[in-house]
């Protein structure tokens, strides 16, 4: 069984406490002391790996069977075998963080398209260590952290329930209160998310399994920095002399902007010659720190579909005449043009509440302009594919 404060699963899963999950990476045990810069290179240039992911489990919804989810390494699939009930969350969280990176992208020319059916759910876009590659193992190791914490504190999970930790009394600027309620268990969310996602990128010990496991922490932390503090007041007139408290995480999609301002913000970077950690691409930007997402290669531009790169096109997306954004017809297509297409489209108008009790409303026609853009040329898409 899982305690509130320790991992009690497979040998070498239980996590040290206070030991530090991201900045810096322990040598692995037996290795030499340094590594020569040309053998790091190396390294980094043979880490792309088109392996399927547990990121799949949120296709298989209620049908989740470990030994059917292709890509689990043996930890993660004892995990699995173990709390079948935890995978069901994992699995509901994948759908709801997939979501959230397609909200966070849709007006971008990567907008985190998933494959049907294919079991690395992103295809060979992933295999580039690029930005796009941090923000979704940020945001997926976060959503399984909020998905985790969420269910136990809905009861929905055997092993955790609300933090065992808030009880009695407490303070805050607004002066002392106690704890009741049911305080989201995010610790507890936080040791299973590293325990099952880490396990994968530990077993490798590459540049890229660095990469990720840095961004990995970035998301799990992103959810905790959200958490606030709810209270309900009690006294004459709800005078609130004396207050209980609760502390609870805030909607997903607080952890979605700020990790896309993350992904914005990201640091280019290369291993450090020991192997053990990275050094910033360009010495006139700042050192990543360990709230920063990290990217070893550019990204590329996404404007023509490239199936080496994973790359879809913008071919056939729908743009904004008017924006000078990303989701602008300028740059959403690459300098390609656009189609425009007059659609009419019925939506319901003038509604009336009608006494008891319904609401009638009109249907109303209404035409407008819907811009997309132009496919490449011929020579030019085969050129990428």
């Amino acid at each position: 069984m899982l305690s509130p404060n320790r991992l009690e699963a497979s040998p070498g899963i239980a996590v040290a406490p206070g030991r530090a999950e991201c900045g810096a990476f322990p040598r692995t045990a037996g290795a030499a002391p340094r590594l020569c810069l040309p053998l790091v290179l190396l390294l980094l240039a043979l880490t792309p790996r088109a392996d399927s992911s547990w990121w799949y489990i949120g296709a298989l919804g209620a049908r989740v069977i470990c030994d059917n989810i292709p890509g689990l390494v043996n930890k993660q699939r004892q995990l699995c075998q173990r709390y079948p009930d935890i995978m069901q969350s994992v699995g509901e969280g994948a759908k709801e963080w997939i979501r959230e990176c397609q909200h966070q992208f849709r007006h971008h020319r990567w907008n985190c398209s998933t494959l049907d059916r294919d079991h690395t759910v992103f295809g060979r876009v992933m295999l580039r260590s690029s930005r796009e590659a941090a923000f979704v193992y940020a945001i997926s190791s976060a959503g399984v952290v909020y998905a985790i914490t969420r269910a136990c504190s809905q009861g929905d999970l055997k092993v955790c329930s609300c933090d065992p930790l808030k009880r009695g009394r407490s303070k805050d600027e607004r002066g002392e209160f106690d704890w009741g309620g049911c305080s989201d268990n995010i610790n507890y969310g936080i040791r299973f998310a590293k325990a099952f996602v880490d396990a994968k990128e530990k077993k490798v010990k590459d540049a890229r399994a660095l990469m990720n496991l840095h961004n990995n922490r970035c998301g799990r932390m992103a959810v905790k920095r959200f958490l606030k503090l709810e209270c309900k007041c009690h006294g004459v007139s709800g005078s609130c002399t004396l207050r209980t408290c609760w502390l609870a995480m805030s909607d997903f999609r607080k952890t979605g902007d700020y990790l896309r301002k993350k992904y914005n913000g990201a640091i280019q970077v290369t291993m450090n010659q020991d192997g053990t950690g990275f050094t910033v691409a360009n010495k006139n930007f700042r050192k990543p720190t360990k709230t920063d997402l990290v990217y070893f290669e550019n990204s590329p531009d996404y404007c023509v579909m490239d199936k080496s790169a994973g790359s879809l096109g913008t071919a056939g997306r729908v743009c904004s005449k008017a924006s000078r954004g990303t989701d602008g017809c300028e740059v959403m297509c690459c300098g390609r043009g656009y189609d425009t297409t007059r659609v009419t489209r019925v939506t319901k108008c003038e509604c009336k509440f009608h006494w008891c009790c319904a609401v009638r409303c009109k249907e109303c026609e209404d035409t407008v302009d819907v811009h997309t853009c132009k496919a490449p040329k011929r020579a030019e898409w085969l050129d990428q594919t």
